[in-house]
């Protein structure tokens, strides 16, 4: 079997394991984490929005261009992507498994550069990143598939 890395994560949590058969049990490899991701918007910005007051006297909010909680998840999916680029660059795996819940998942697919989404052999969109190895096997394929 290819040397295959598991990544599970969410927007605070990315931890990367390996198998040694496409039906074995998962050996983590390493973890990272992303405080920022669990803090409230009011803690991700440093102003609050100003207002506006119109010439009829009706006034409103400014909004913010971009969401801070999802601000920070893109960055949190940058730097895992960083990371496997750096792997894969060090001949650590040939192939990708992939589970995030749905929206994390997409980000992150987003962020792969090419030479990484073709070795993405399977993707899930669960959030199970602070599940034990055991129950994140099990919620895999009894035998993972291979590229």
């Amino acid at each position: 079997m290819k040397p295959t890395w598991i990544v599970v994560a969410d927007n605070t949590l990315a931890r990367f394991f390996t198998v040694d058969t496409e039906s074995s049990p998962l050996e983590e490899l390493s973890q990272l984490t992303h405080e920022k991701g669990r803090l409230l918007d009011n803690d991700l910005t440093t102003d609050i929005p100003g207002k506006i007051r119109a010439s009829n006297g009706v006034g409103h909010a400014f909004e913010q261009a971009t969401d801070p909680k999802r601000h920070e998840a893109e960055n949190f999916a940058k730097q895992i992507t960083g990371s496997l680029t750096e792997a894969l660059n060090a001949n650590k795996f040939e192939q990708l498994v992939l589970v995030a819940g749905p929206a994390f998942l997409g980000m992150l697919r987003k962020e792969l550069p090419e030479t990484l989404s073709k070795r993405v052999s399977f993707s899930l969109d669960k959030s199970i990143a602070s599940q034990s190895p055991a129950d994140i096997r099990s919620h895999l394929p009894k035998y993972l598939p291979t590229i």
